[in-house]
């Protein structure tokens, strides 16, 4: 997120969040981006690893066809 694509609004907010922290606005904004960025991927990373393929046709037929009557 750069500083010319803000609001004036945003901007403002930003700066007032950027000087809580004891940052400029800029170094804010790079930091703000490079959480962003490390949070994307770890939540792909765990998505991937999370999700369970879920069985095919024919196992699920060999599956049922164990089970007894």
């Amino acid at each position: 997120m750069d500083a010319k694509q803000l609001t004036e609004g945003q901007r403002a907010y930003e700066a007032k969040r950027a000087a809580k922290a004891g940052m400029t606005l800029e170094a804010w904004l790079r930091d703000k981006e490079k959480r962003a960025k490390a949070e994307a991927a770890e939540a792909a990373k765990t998505t991937t690893a999370e999700a369970p393929k879920k069985p095919g046709f024919f196992t699920r037929l060999l599956e049922r066809a164990q089970k007894p009557l």
